[in-house]
């Protein structure tokens, strides 16, 4: 007949960890050992290691056959976290291991040949999964600060199999982990660095209250680069449950999640040669790409017309939504990508175009099919288009240095609050409906909204984009409608002159 033991594990599928049932069964006839439940070939390997982990920990492989059953049997399994409760189930099924407690537990951890157990992603989208279901979940040592994010969860962190197996036995058990994080402290750079570009760093500073996607267009050498890079040292800080959110994405890539830098924001800044599944994320099992990494951060594209046009559109989606789907053949993942874009870009292809130099050569025709390179409907979603002057050495140096970030921080956060209190969330995530309530227009700025729709041929997410800078450059001065001077310096920032011309710098 055989005997059988269960021992509970975690998949995962995008961010959710479903339950796994690991059963093993011992049996008679001649040694064998199949692992089925669709495996994919990291788990298939579990029983090279499973078996050399066990005979390092002087445990008895049984002699006969034996059956691991991962289910439900339609959720594909992929990495060696499934390693510990596979060798869990076969001690318990031949008696080396008693099965009493098994039920209260959950298991996942890969096995060195040594009995050792090693990292592995998705500890804390698993453990908080296990604490919603009231099972203790015990986990690699090294996982286990990340896992302790998971409030009130239980979690028994343990060095090798001999530890685990200890424990079940009663003759040692592992203790609850604890966790000694403090909050990280990072220092950032210092948008006092920057000199001059007055009208770029006011923009930076209306994209950090609002949350709002941001272009630099200028020459090389104008502080592009510059500029975004502090743009963290601005942003509000992280809340708890922004912070536990961010996490969990970055917990599925591996390396990703560090938890000293637990509860800042994170800054992307992928290669222009990225593909689309790096941006994205994608592979087998799906994996999120920096747009997700990003989430609750900052997405920094420099050299935007250099990334690959495809890969641009890919972000028009998740703009919108704050979400990548992922669709495989085979399965499909759901990423969370709140992120906010700052790109930035040179005005043509050699870069100095309005370089007080004069030294650019490029012709119209060299110009326009430069800047082809951004679709329109990209273009579109991004809030504040601005282009970065290049200003001569001596006016540099002849400049004072600008206000330091921790006071353009203040001043940021004050904004974003009174845009949670006021509708629980920052203005670039208002809907069209939730911009015009939040925005108070009154009868002069209404009138020139008017105007500037019918002159400039804007389209209806623009109307509703400029409208939502509008409302933040007004919670930036604590004003409680939208003024007609508000809502003039978002129009400037779309690329647009109140007065009617249309000064693109695209």
């Amino acid at each position: 007949m055989g005997s059988v033991a269960v021992v509970f594990s975690r998949g995962l599928a995008g961010l959710d960890a479903p339950l796994v049932r690991v059963e093993a069964h011992v049996g008679g006839g001649l040694p064998q050992f199949h692992i089925v439940g669709l495996p994919e070939t990291e788990v298939k390997e579990a029983r090279d290691r499973v078996r050399a982990a066990l005979s390092t920990a002087r445990f008895d492989f049984p002699a006969g056959r034996v059956t691991v059953n991962l289910a439900p049997a339609d959720l594909p399994k992929e990495s060696g976290r499934f390693d510990l409760p596979i060798a869990i189930g076969i001690l318990a099924a031949t008696g080396q291991l008693p099965s009493r407690g098994l039920d209260g537990l959950e298991f996942a951890g890969e096995l060195a040949l040594s009995g050792e157990l090693r990292p592995i992603r998705g500890a804390l989208a698993m453990t908080f999964r296990a604490h919603r279901d009231g099972r203790a979940f015990v986990i690699p040592e090294s996982v286990a600060d990340e896992a302790s994010l998971a409030r009130g969860a239980r979690i028994l962190p343990a060095r090798s199999l001999l530890d685990v197996c200890a424990h079940l036995r009663g003759s040692a058990p592992l203790s609850e982990y604890r966790s000694t994080r403090v909050n990280a402290v990072l220092r950032h750079a210092d948008l006092a660095d920057v000199r001059g570009q007055a009208q770029a760093r006011r923009a930076l500073e209306i994209a950090a209250a609002g949350a709002h996607s941001l272009l630099f267009s200028g020459p090389p050498g104008t502080g592009k680069t510059m500029l975004a890079t502090r743009i963290p040292g601005i942003l509000p800080p992280l809340t708890e449950d922004e912070a536990i959110e961010a996490a969990a994405v970055q917990s599925l890539a591996s390396g990703a999640f560090q938890p000293e830098r637990f509860g800042l924001r994170t800054f992307r800044s992928p290669h222009h040669t990225a593909s689309a599944v790096a941006l994205v994320g994608g592979g087998s099992p799906p994996r999120p790409g920096e747009i997700s990494l990003a989430h609750h951060g900052v997405l920094f594209l420099d050299e935007l017309p250099e990334f690959s046009r495809h890969v641009l559109e890919v972000l028009r989606e998740p703009l919108e939504s704050g979400r990548i789907t992922i669709s495989r053949a085979a399965r499909q993942a759901d990423f969370p990508a709140r992120f906010q874009l700052i790109a930035a870009m040179n005005p043509c292809p050699c870069g100095y175009l309005g370089h007080f130099s004069g030294q650019c050569r490029c012709t119209p025709d060299m110009v326009a099919r430069y800047r082809s390179r951004i679709s329109g409907p990209l273009l579109d979603r991004i809030d504040l288009q601005v282009e970065v002057l290049a200003l001569p050495s001596h006016d540099l140096a002849a400049s004072a240095a600008g206000e330091p970030s921790a006071v353009v921080r203040e001043r940021v956060a004050q904004a974003r609050e009174r845009q949670v209190q006021r509708q629980g969330m920052p203005n670039a995530r208002l809907d069209g409906s939730g911009a015009e309530h939040a925005a108070r227009l009154d009868r002069e700025a209404r009138a020139l909204l008017g105007e500037a729709a019918a002159r400039l041929m804007l389209s209806a997410r623009a109307h509703f984009r400029v409208l939502k800078v509008a409302r933040t450059v007004a919670d930036l001065e604590r004003s409680h409608a939208v003024s007609a001077h508000h809502l003039a310096e978002a129009l400037r920032y779309r690329g647009a002159s109140p007065g009617g011309a249309q000064t693109s710098i695209l």
